[in-house]
């Protein structure tokens, strides 16, 4: 490990929490659902299918890691000054059963997001499909007292056998009376890790909860559904404001469905939202307090002669993210990964294929349903790096301008089915969207021996360092280049 880029051509394995053993039974509760690092990186949390929340922390903190500022950045430190270990667990949701509209609301954790603390507390969002809880975890100390004014066994005497005339001053009472009173006295003192859910942010969904968000003004969040996006105040629960409504008075006109949205990371009146079309667009919340009218539409119009019957399936964003700086948006569809400029709404700056190697088998993936798979995105701290999931529990790692494209395994050897494209000297890495070269699929994985059932779904990247982390079924392997 002699750099710290993050768009390095060798990445060493770190970790791995809940590792499957061979022939071993995954339970479906197990299922990591959700993966995110808190702003600096000190922390991960992980949601699974079973409506837990998982924390973890970093071992020795006090590391300092390459800075983000810096031109010349120092190297990386090495895998062991960003070890994780266990912090804690907490079941955030239960399954519940709405009796009005007959509905069993799962348990799963579809997103967790964390809350800057000015203290010791660590504060997060975690949601399923219809509520979102904020938790607080906090350290609490339980102390063993000792030496209390309490009589053995062996000290009451036979006087209450046989009673006599001075058996009362002979009594366990008398004597008690006459003794000195002991003080109880802390022997031993234990912290502990406590998880306390604060506030329920309930019945504001009739549809089920795909993005939760956390402002940058840590006072308020969004959560959206399938046609609504609501504004919340982190101190009030009994009201949330609809600033996005896109369900039509005719169910029957409806065209598409909001797939993700986020919060800007550095203006808290902007605001973005994807949909099922392909679409991204921006609002600012300044211009009216429903923002139905964006202020950008960030789509690529696809020519006439390349449309499909499933054309409208691949296009729709599973999932958006802005990059630190607040200048790019990031966003998954099936086949591709694309970057977008907000200064530029027509055209992405840069497309990466990563599931090109698929599109001759569109018909089957429909069949199986694994053409509905969301896949999450994530971007480097930098901004020089993107990485998204594929199956085979593979995930991908592109460079954003020199073009480096690299396929890593979720196994503690990454390497070991790189398939790495040799680099363009176009800054752009914009990619052919006719598929691979006429020389052969040099970036792109084999069609056959593709397991649909083995896919990597969740991931997320350090925010101040080259470390990913990615979850596999029920395992959580970490990366660093």
């Amino acid at each position: 490990m002699t750099s710290s880029s993050s768009t390095s051509s060798e990445w060493q394995f770190l970790q791995c929490f809940g590792e499957r053993t061979p022939g071993e039974d995954i339970q479906e509760a197990d299922i990591i659902s959700a993966v995110e690092f808190d702003y600096d990186g000190l922390h991960l949390a992980t949601g699974d299918r079973g409506g837990r929340v998982v924390l973890f922390e970093r071992v020795n903190p006090h590391v300092r890691t390459a800075g983000m500022d810096s031109r010349a950045p120092p190297p990386l430190p090495r895998g062991a000054s960003f070890e994780y270990r266990y912090m804690t667990e907490f079941q955030s949701h239960e399954p519940e059963f709405d009796y009005l509209k007959s509905l069993e609301i799962e348990e799963k954790i579809n997103k967790v997001r964390w809350c800057r603390s000015s203290n010791n507390t660590r504060m997060l969002l975690s949601t399923n499909d219809k509520t979102v809880k904020l938790w607080k975890v906090y350290e609490k100390k339980v102390s063993c007292l000792a030496n209390f004014n309490l009589e053995g066994k062996n000290t009451t005497g036979p006087a209450m056998a046989s009673p006599r005339p001075n058996a009362l001053a002979n009594s366990p009472i008398a004597m008690r009376l006459t003794q000195p009173l002991r003080l109880p006295r802390v022997t031993s003192t234990e912290v502990l890790l406590a998880a306390r859910c604060k506030r329920v942010f309930a019945n504001a969904h009739t549809y089920h909860i795909n993005s939760i968000s956390v402002n940058s003004d840590q006072q308020t969040f969004l959560s959206a559904d399938d046609l609504r996006i609501n504004l919340w105040n982190l101190e009030i629960t009994e009201q949330s404001f609809n600033i996005v409504d896109i369900k039509p008075a005719n169910m029957e006109d409806l065209t598409e469905v909001i797939t993700s949205a986020e919060f800007h990371p550095q203006h808290c009146n902007v605001f973005a939202y994807s949909s099922s079309k392909g679409c991204i667009r921006l609002a600012d919340m300044r211009n009216a307090a429903l923002c139905d009218r964006h202020t950008k539409a960030f789509e690529e119009q696809e020519s006439q002669a390349n449309k499909s019957f499933f054309s409208e399936i691949i296009a729709s964003i599973s999932d958006i993210t802005f990059s630190r700086d607040g200048r790019y948006i990031l966003s998954r569809d099936y086949m591709t990964l694309k970057l977008w400029d907000l200064a530029k709404e027509n055209a992405p700056v840069a497309t990466y294929n990563v599931h090109e190697h698929l599109r001759a088998r569109l018909c089957d993936l429909y069949e199986n349903d694994s053409i509905f798979d969301k896949f999450d995105c994530c971007m480097s701290g930098r901004g020089d790096a993107i990485a998204t999931g594929s199956y085979n529990n593979l995930f991908r790692v592109f460079g954003a301008w020199n073009g480096t494209d690299l396929t890593l395994e979720a196994s503690r050897d990454p390497m070991r089915k790189r398939l790495q494209a040799p680099a363009k000297t176009n800054r752009f890495a914009i990619r052919n969207k006719n598929g691979p070269s006429k020389g052969g699929r040099t970036n792109e994985q084999s069609e056959s021996g593709t397991d649909y059932a083995s896919k990597l779904l969740h991931l997320a990247w350090h925010p101040e360092a080259n470390v990913v982390a990615a979850a596999a079924s029920n395992s959580l392997y970490m990366y660093c280049a």
